[in-house]
């Protein structure tokens, strides 16, 4: 085996071990959450969910508007901490106090409502005031986040938030998806930092088993919600088109 594929296994099996201690320490908290998701479903009512900071942007939309998923999944993409709009300009925005109450409050969310926050670090400002905010509109939320990442990094930190607060401290339910300090953890012979992120795949796997979860308890009540097939499969569109009517105007961005 030459260097390169030794890395790919190393990668490889970095990435799969973080997965199944997910997998193994947070079903408790899965079941939690779904049974949360799965009467907001039943009630016909939305699910929101928010990931503001550069890449964890990616985690609120790996479950909107997705294949196999749940029509009643709102993602707030606001263009403030989205790179496409710079990626600098994305990272000062996220460090913004103040930030994150302005989406939420623009969102129109309020008492009834459900919020899905999401993070790889659980730390930034915009995070932190969103869940703030939440609290006050009295929103159930769910925070996604790594509590290791959050509780070991220094409380003047630039990228926290002014009260130094974590999402897991400041929301009604967390799940901990372990993601280890700087996210990246693989090292490369020559490279002076360590290369290759887990978060994405952190964050992926603990709302596709969210979401999972959520359908398969909806099914336990008798209640069949509607799912996303792929456009691009045979009858996709036909599928998809009899409920959108449904959810247009309702879901913001779609």
């Amino acid at each position: 085996m030459n260097s390169r594929e030794q890395l790919s296994g190393d990668y490889l099996g970095r990435i799969t071990e973080l997965l199944g201690r997910i997998r193994l320490e947070e079903a408790e908290n899965i079941s939690v959450a779904a049974d949360i998701l799965a009467a907001q479903v039943a009630k016909d009512e939305l699910v929101h969910i928010y990931g503001p900071g550069g890449h964890s942007n990616l985690a609120s939309q790996e479950v909107f508007f997705r294949a196999g998923g749940l029509m009643h999944v709102s993602a707030i993409l606001d263009e403030g901490t989205l790179l496409s709009g710079g990626a600098l300009r994305s990272m000062a925005m996220e460090r913004t106090p103040g930030y994150g109450r302005i989406v939420i409050e623009d969102a129109g969310l309020g008492p009834g409502d459900a919020l899905i926050l999401v993070n790889a670090y659980g730390i930034n400002s915009a995070l932190i005031d969103a869940a703030l905010t939440a609290r006050e509109l009295s929103v159930t939320t769910i925070g996604v986040s790594s509590r290791e990442h959050a509780e070991e990094t220094a409380g003047d930190h630039p990228a926290r938030h002014p009260q130094k607060l974590n999402l897991h401290d400041v929301v009604d339910h967390h799940i901990d998806t372990k993601v280890p300090v700087g996210d990246a953890v693989m090292e490369v012979p020559g490279a002076k930092e360590k290369t290759a992120a887990v978060s994405t795949f952190a964050n992926a796997f603990t709302l596709d088993w969210l979401m999972m979860s959520t359908i398969g308890k909806l099914n336990e009540i008798g209640t069949e919600p509607p799912l996303w097939r792929s456009g691009n499969a045979p009858g996709g569109d036909e599928a998809n088109q009899q409920f959108i009517s449904r959810f247009k105007g309702r879901v913001h961005k779609l």
